[in-house]
């Protein structure tokens, strides 16, 4: 077994989900949980088929994002792992929908950040073992801190 670490390929200004789900109707699936989840969400998703064709499979409504997402997924390899690119729109709008969606069986990570995933590939193929999400801890927050954190989420809708 080889361990790997790949960097997603992030779009500018592009939330990322990466996921796995086990069905090739997952596209769809997904695609209904994203655009019925959050108005005016623009995005684009990729699923590796694990089976047959061995195909990545992928749907949006912004070019950008749907190729973004065939192409990171493509390079990640994994068989039924998926990856969402999308704007408009933050993982705490969709993240419920995408859980219920029954194909899914797991997140890896729903972020902002710069993303490293961690892979191990045998003979059979690759899976995702984790994730790398951003930078580790600098500190423990301040007072300071924490009225940058409150004023952060008042800016984008969620406090008063």
């Amino acid at each position: 077994m080889e361990l790997i670490s790949i960097k997603i390929d992030s779009p500018e200004g592009a939330n990322i989900i990466l996921g796995q789900t086990h069905f090739i109707k997952s596209i769809e699936d997904l695609y209904e949980a994203l655009i019925s989840s959050a108005p005016g969400i623009k995005f684009g998703l990729a699923f590796s088929e694990a089976s047959g064709k061995c195909l990545v499979r992928s749907d949006g409504n912004e070019e950008e994002l749907k190729k973004a997402a065939e192409i990171n997924a493509l390079d990640l390899g994994c068989g039924h792992s998926f990856i969402i690119f999308m704007r408009n729109a933050y993982p705490i709008n969709v993240l419920n929908a995408i859980k219920n969606v029954q194909e899914v069986c797991n997140i890896f990570c729903a972020t902002a950040n710069p993303v490293e995933v961690i892979i191990a590939q045998t003979q059979m193929g690759r899976g995702i073992l984790g994730v790398i999400d951003g930078e580790s801890p600098k500190g423990i927050e301040t007072p300071e801190d924490v009225e940058d954190r409150k004023k952060f989420l008042q800016a984008i809708g969620y406090k008063r």
